[in-house]
């Protein structure tokens, strides 16, 4: 049964001659607890897509509806992690966990004992994510890798049935963003959420998703959604494994063929060539 259900979904930005057209005909189901991955060229609309989920963005055309509620805008069951971190400077890291926490405090209804459970609660998600050493240091005296685990926390805080990740390990190094890619996943098994993850990282769609969508530009459009061959647990070995690069292949191939590089790479042998006859 879909929990996101998506069923034509379009969206155009400007209008007139200026019209550019981000979002065509989006048809996608995705279950409860289900961890799906986006790919595709740049422009192909998938943060669009994302932020439209989100109710960040609207849509112009279609439906979209999370456990069959239309969605109209931003909700308490979805949470987001950009790939800049955005977190309070003037917080520490134990602090910007609990800032959301800290506005439900002050409502009318609010007790005592949920206070105190979300004191609790920021506490496990600081040790969760390793930042027990960091918990009272501020943004700028972290890395990078650092800041990202104390956004992804904050996102968590609320317990969203539903998390939406925007590149979030984008500006990672390689080794940090393989220790985040097994921390979301333990995430992801431990509070059983629905994740939403954009990537430009064909390894990254993989490893993390149990199904792989991949959307093609102009306009932006699901172009094929692939189921991943690897057990639910994983460990980075498996970026080795047959099945895991014999998917990656057939991934960029298409990548490459829906975004037009193949003719792009051609135009360039032509130059090479015509530059060559020119010396």
């Amino acid at each position: 049964m879909a929990y996101i259900d998506i069923h034509r979904l379009g969206k155009t930005f400007g209008s007139g001659a200026r019209a550019v057209r981000a979002l065509e005909s989006i048809d996608l189901s995705i279950g409860q607890n289900e961890f799906v991955t986006f790919v595709g060229a740049s422009g192909c609309g998938k943060s669009t897509l994302l932020r439209v989920i989100g109710g960040l963005e609207s849509y112009d055309e279609g439906s979209l509806a999370v456990a069959g509620t239309p969605v109209s805008g931003p909700g308490v069951d979805r949470a987001m992690v950009f790939q800049h971190y955005s977190l309070y400077p003037w917080l520490t890291v134990r602090e910007n966990i609990r800032f959301c926490r800290r506005l439900a405090a002050h409502r009318a209804d609010s007790t005592s004992a949920d206070v105190e459970a979300a004191s609790g609660r920021a506490d496990a998600l600081v040790e969760l994510m390793g930042l027990g050493h960091v918990a009272s240091a501020y943004p700028n005296q972290l890395s990078g890798g650092m800041q990202q685990r104390v956004a992804i926390a904050r996102a968590l805080m609320s317990r969203p049935p539903i998390l939406l990740m925007d590149e979030p390990f984008g500006a990672l190094d390689a080794q940090t963003r393989e220790v985040m890619h097994d921390c979301i996943r333990y995430v992801h098994k431990l509070e059983r959420s629905t994740i939403v993850f954009v990537t430009h990282d064909v390894d990254e769609a993989i490893y993390l998703g149990q199904r792989v969508v991949l959307m093609a530009p102009r306009p932006g459009r699901i172009d094929t959604v692939y189921d991943v061959p690897l057990p639910a647990v994983r460990d980075q070995d498996m970026k080795l494994a047959p099945e895991f690069l014999a998917l990656k292949r057939e991934i960029l191939e298409r990548i490459r063929e829906t975004s037009g590089m193949k003719t792009d790479l051609e135009l360039l042998k032509k130059l090479n060539m015509q530059s060559a006859q020119a010396a």
